[in-house]
């Protein structure tokens, strides 16, 4: 078709089509496919390019972490917690072993409460280094991960030495850690973060200032504070919008309260809560906890030698009541509700894990935009499907 415009230029529209009404096609993404995060499907109705519904429909891992926590006492009930978000073990593990400590109203060595809080930022490193190198793969770019692996090695190696695991680290137990600090350890993480945070620019520069990766993601996925709220999304994905809540500032645990790293802590939050400003967060967050883990170790260094746990009975009971522990987790807010009956096992232990409330939100968030940009946004969330199956 063309036509005259008033300043005499012709104007052509192609592509118009055969004006019929097209049928709204149905499009499963999963359970077992290339672009998603493990066993999770997404149902989604499309009009054409664009999605109209979306429906994540979870439950294809779930292995009733809830119900085999009632039936293991309270030192195997850690080996369980660590593995549902297989990226954040040693978080994982924390809030049960708080949730119990305060029933008995138990306080554990000062040198196993800041080796617990050092260790559990360098989990938080393992874990964005992780997405810092995943995403850029799931939008075509595969170098950015061999960057990302190598700086997790370098935190892998003074983990597994201190624990012996790779992923499950089972260092946690209730009133401390399982041992001694290896002998030089703390030096030796020194090094290691030193290593990091020299080449942390590398990843810097061959993601955020690559044109394609900020063209895919700039302005793509957005998510309100409102929705936040409604679907209690929180960690990196919530500050990304905006929502300036942390746990470790907010309500602090382990050693956050304390002066040494009250000042060293920074909430990382942005306005515009796309894609990109989820990435940046990121990237940001594993920054500032190479400077929580540094300092950490620092303070370890002063302490003085004494135990590193609390000396336990053969077998442990816990008063009864309830409690809630709730901690921040690498991709957000990881809670848990005790409530006991005086037994050895809990009577009832419910998981509020991060990325169950985190993926829910893909029902707004996905409504409105194109199929091209689907993977770009579901790679932006930051979940593990074993958090959501839990």
């Amino acid at each position: 078709m063309t036509a005259m415009t008033s300043q005499g230029l012709t104007e052509r529209v192609a592509g118009t089509g055969t004006g019929l009404e097209t049928t709204d096609m149905v499009l499963n993404i999963g359970p077992q496919h290339p672009a998603t995060h493990g066993v999770l499907r997404l149902r989604l109705v499309l009009d054409g390019e664009r999605i109209v519904t979306a429906e994540p429909i979870i439950g294809y891992m779930h292995r009733g972490a809830e119900k085999l926590f009632e039936v293991r006492d309270y030192r195997q009930i850690i080996v369980l917690a660590n593995r549902h978000d297989w990226l954040s073990a040693f978080a994982s593990e924390l809030g049960v072993v708080l949730a119990v400590e305060r029933m008995l109203g138990m306080e554990v060595p000062e040198r196993a409460t800041w080796a617990r809080t050092l260790l559990a930022e360098l989990n938080r490193i393992l874990n964005h280094l992780m997405f810092l190198g995943s995403y850029p793969l799931e939008l075509g770019a595969i170098t950015p991960i061999f960057y990302a692996f190598r700086e997790r090695e370098e935190i892998q190696a003074v983990m597994e030495e201190i624990s012996g695991g790779r992923m499950h680290f089972m260092f946690n137990r209730v009133g401390g850690l399982k041992e001694e600090l290896p002998l030089g350890w703390t030096g030796r993480v020194r090094e290691a973060i030193a290593k990091v945070r020299s080449r942390m620019s590398d990843i810097d520069r061959l993601i955020s200032g690559n044109e394609i990766f900020r063209a895919r993601t700039r302005g793509v996925g957005v998510l309100t504070p409102e929705q936040i709220a409604a679907f209690g999304v929180s960690g990196p994905i919530a500050r990304a919008s905006g929502v300036d809540f942390d746990l470790r500032r907010d309500d602090p645990y382990l050693a956050y309260g304390e002066p040494e790293l009250r000042e060293r802590l920074t909430v990382v939050t942005r306005g515009a809560g796309d894609c990109l400003a989820r990435f940046e967060v990121l990237l940001e967050q594993a920054h500032n906890s190479l400077d929580l883990a540094q300092a950490c170790a620092d303070k370890l260094d002063t302490l003085p030698t004494g135990p590193i746990n609390q000396r336990l009975p053969k077998i442990l009971k816990v008063p009864e009541g309830h409690t809630y522990a709730w901690t921040e987790n690498p991709l957000g807010i990881n809670g848990y509700f005790l409530v006991s009956h005086g037994d050895k096992t809990p009577w009832r232990l419910k998981l509020r894990s991060a990325s169950f409330n985190n993926v829910q939100v893909l029902s707004e968030l996905l409504p409105g935009t194109l199929v091209a940009d689907m993977v770009a946004i579901l790679g932006s969330m930051f979940f593990v499907v074993g958090d959501i199956d839990k």
